[in-house]
């Protein structure tokens, strides 16, 4: 068990395990010379408040200058947040995050102007504007979805007090992070052989969850959430002002339902919305069942509690991998994408956009940090095994997404619905799975072990994720009827989401009704349902690529290269996925079912 004071400290890390942040500024003087002079040249936008209804020509300077400041700001922004999470013990980090945060809210607040003048034109005035200046067709996509907002705007005044309070609206997230990762203090955890174990949040997420010790990964369970238990009320609270903050602002703008509000940024209708929660809990729940038996039998137990759900099932069986092995198998894997997009792969892995080393103060988990202006970066701890390579390939498949997207969109025009944001990452690890599979055909232990990780893809994105989507919509129409959320209310709910998938399958453990209080995606609007609609889309594309070849791949490469251009269901139509059909929805569950059966019949 690695332990905090085993781990390097950042200045000891190998230089050839960290990301080249040179890349973006040569030296931190740079960056702060370039930080003040994002402040100073705000003018260069503001200086057309009010004048956005003098003509075409002013529009378009106005859009072009804002094009310009919100690139420099994400660069500037970027750097300052990748430094703190390659390691956020240094002070200086911390210092400068900060400091990159005031300017973005800066630029936030001295651009809001835009939106609230654009929503004031005439309808009638845009058709005339893009005749007489065809260049800002290029801004339509952007345009067009300020103008869906226009019936749902409030004041020009109160817009800007909006976002001057940016910030403040966002303390329910940053005081629940605080409380988490700061605040509270774990007892160590005793094995049964009396050898005892320090116990953090990130060791217990990145570890003990996964540990092949069955009685050290209950005991770690046990004493995680007596922790969370004691914590239980301040988070409830926490959670209770956020839903609360999105439920005063979507009856303040006007509309229907809380959830209208928050699917319409996504340019996702509530049919949608509900068809991916509704299709994929009731047809996967049964192939989860038995998955969880299967389970339960392999590892030899009594029964399977809700902290053996991450139990491996071949613990002895983990292919180990140099970084170097596994980079070159994803790309590989990746070539059947084309000479364009696999350069893509080749230039993250050989020019250090990626920071795989393992160092005290790096954040945990893994993230794609895409900018603009520059290229991707991706954050990662690699452990040497190949079940890293799966997570490689699936930052990578972000990476892939928008350097394309940059390529052939203006800043604007770049990202994408959040329902289609996880299908590009999930793509990648469908193909590295297909090419791994040809590779073992004659190893049955390997072609278990690949089936094991695709499965846990499916676990992450159609289980957590969507289950996490079903507490949020539970929660958001309690809220919306006036009901008080209460810690014992969402454990309620959340034991109630959790019993209605897994049946008599899976035992739980006291305190599994408090997974609520683990995950920050809550608080991030409606977006753990978004995960399951993009492996959705990802399934079915990596479907055709297998039987149709080169015609699927450069479907799909379009719809990389579309970036947020348009809506997620034109968006997945040009990569030959219809997501309006639930039977799109109902085939991705059927292959997890084919995958469960394949597995079940490996361990006969």
């Amino acid at each position: 068990m690695v332990t905090q004071a085993t781990r390097m400290k950042r200045s000891e890390v190998p230089l050839e395990a960290t990301w080249r942040l040179e890349d973006l500024f040569e030296s931190e003087a740079k960056w702060l010379e370039e930080l003040q002079a994002i402040t100073a040249d705000l003018s260069s936008v503001t200086r057309f408040t009010g004048k956005l209804h003098e003509g075409a020509g002013t529009l378009l300077a106005c859009l072009e200058a804002m094009d310009v400041i919100w690139s420099r700001a994400q660069l500037c922004g970027s750097y300052a947040h990748l430094r703190l999470t390659e390691d956020s013990t240094n002070p200086v980090n911390q210092g400068n995050n900060s400091r990159a945060q005031d300017m973005m809210a800066e630029v936030s607040v001295a651009l809001s102007f835009f939106e609230s003048e654009f929503s004031d034109m005439s309808d009638d005035a845009l058709p005339a504007y893009y005749e007489e200046e065809p260049k800002l067709l290029e801004f339509k996509p952007y345009l067009d979805q300020i103008a869906s907002k226009k019936p749902y705007r409030l004041s020009s005044e109160t817009e800007l007090t909006l976002a001057a309070l940016d910030n403040v609206l966002g303390a329910p997230y940053k005081i629940y992070n605080q409380i988490k990762l700061s605040d509270m203090a774990f007892e160590p955890v005793t094995d049964q052989e009396g050898k005892t174990y320090p116990l953090s949040f990130a060791l217990f997420e990145n570890r003990y969850v996964e540990s092949p010790n069955t009685y050290l990964r209950r005991e770690a369970f046990r004493s995680f959430s007596e922790t969370l238990h004691a914590y239980r009320n301040g988070v409830a609270a926490s959670y209770a002002t956020e839903v609360k903050k999105q439920v005063v602002l979507a009856k303040l703008r006007g509309y229907d339902h809380v959830t209208d509000m928050l699917l319409h940024k996504q340019q996702v209708t509530q049919q949608m919305y509900h068809a991916i929660l509704d299709t994929i809990q009731a047809e996967l729940a049964p192939h989860m069942r038995k998955w969880a038996k299967l389970k339960k039998r392999v590892l030899g137990l009594d029964e399977l509690r809700f902290s053996d759900l991450k139990a491996p099932f071949d613990p002895e069986y983990d292919p180990e991998v140099s970084f170097e092995t596994a980079a070159q198998q994803v790309v590989e894997a990746l070539q059947v994408m084309g000479p364009e997009y696999t350069a893509i792969m080749q230039d993250a892995i050989q020019n250090r956009w990626i920071d795989y080393a393992d160092n005290v103060g790096k954040s945990t988990g893994a993230f794609c940090s895409s900018i603009y202006d520059s290229h991707s970066y991706i954050l990662m701890t690699w452990t040497g095994s190949m079940r890293g390579a799966f997570t490689l390939a699936h930052e990578l498949g972000h990476a892939g997404h928008f350097m394309l997207a940059h390529k052939h969109q203006r800043i604007s025009n770049t990202r994408p619905s959040l329902y289609f944001i996880e299908a590009p990452s999930t793509m990648n690890e469908m193909l590295l799975a297909d090419h791994l599979f040809r590779q073992s055909s004659n190893d049955p232990r390997m072609r278990r072990w690949i089936i094991t990780q695709l499965l846990n893809t499916y676990y992450h994105n159609f289980v957590t994720h969507l289950l996490e989507g079903e507490m949020q919509r539970r929660v958001y129409e309690l809220a919306s009827q006036g009901e008080p959320l209460t810690a014992d209310l969402l454990s309620q709910l959340k034991r109630q989401v959790q019993s209605d998938f897994w049946g008599d399958a899976v035992v739980m453990d006291p305190g599994s009704e408090l997974t609520w209080m683990r995950q920050p995606h809550y608080y991030m609007s409606l977006y753990p349902y978004t995960y399951s609609a993009g492996l959705t889309a990802s399934t079915a594309a990596a479907k055709r690529i297998r039987e149709e070849g080169q015609p699927a791949v450069e479907r799909w490469l379009t719809a990389l290269k579309a970036g947020g251009s348009l809506p997620p269901l034109e968006l997945m139509k040009l990569a030959g996925v219809d997501m309006s059909d639930t039977n799109t929805i109902r085939e991705a569950v059927s292959y997890v079912g084919e995958l469960v059966d394949e597995l079940i019949s490996l361990y006969e």
